[in-house]
């Protein structure tokens, strides 16, 4: 398990995000999509409080050239809205910081960091590229858990993907060749 410097994760936060997760794994595939392009109505019922949302930018809105980031988007004539690997993706964000546990930091196995970490640094992430997922990230899960949704949550979630985050950039470097 690889270790980061950031704050302890309390176990009240790893409830929240936990307790989310658990509501969001049912409409995964929908959700992955809302992460990546606002398609409001996908995961919710037409509501005056999802209407209000539409407008609500996510990744490909806000910058629109993130998507030459995916190596399998590069070369897809799949529309973005039906590429099984976008929504696979977009919920792997989710999916990993639910791995922050008890022990207050990122439990995600070293080697899957170190892939993580490496297929960052091939791709040429940068740091604005992690804000703007923040940003789509508590988006979608504000809009997927309306009931729930509160500062607390917020936080909770912000917590569990700066750690993620962290431990991602200690792995930016290229894998050693074999």
């Amino acid at each position: 398990m690889a270790p980061t410097s950031a704050a302890a994760f309390t176990e009240e936060q790893e409830a929240l995000v936990v307790k989310s997760w658990n509501v969001m794994k049912k409409n995964a595939a929908d959700l992955g999509l809302n992460f990546f392009l606002r398609s409001p109505f996908s995961a919710s019922p037409v509501t005056p409080h999802v209407l209000s949302h539409v407008f609500l930018r996510t990744i490909f809105e806000i910058a629109p050239s993130a998507s030459r980031l995916f190596s399998f988007l590069r070369d897809s004539n799949v529309p973005l809205e039906k590429n099984p690997k976008l929504k696979t993706h977009a919920m792997s964000v989710p999916e990993s910081a639910t791995q922050l546990r008890k022990a207050g930091k990122v439990t995600v196995r070293e080697t899957t960091l170190k892939k993580l970490g490496a297929s960052h640094f091939k791709s040429g992430v940068l740091d604005e590229h992690f804000e703007v997922t923040r940003f789509a990230l508590l988006d979608t899960i504000k809009e997927a858990v309306q009931d729930m949704w509160c500062p607390e949550m917020k936080s909770a979630w912000s917590e569990a993907y700066n750690q993620l985050v962290a431990a991602i950039k200690e792995e930016m470097k290229p894998l050693p060749s074999p």
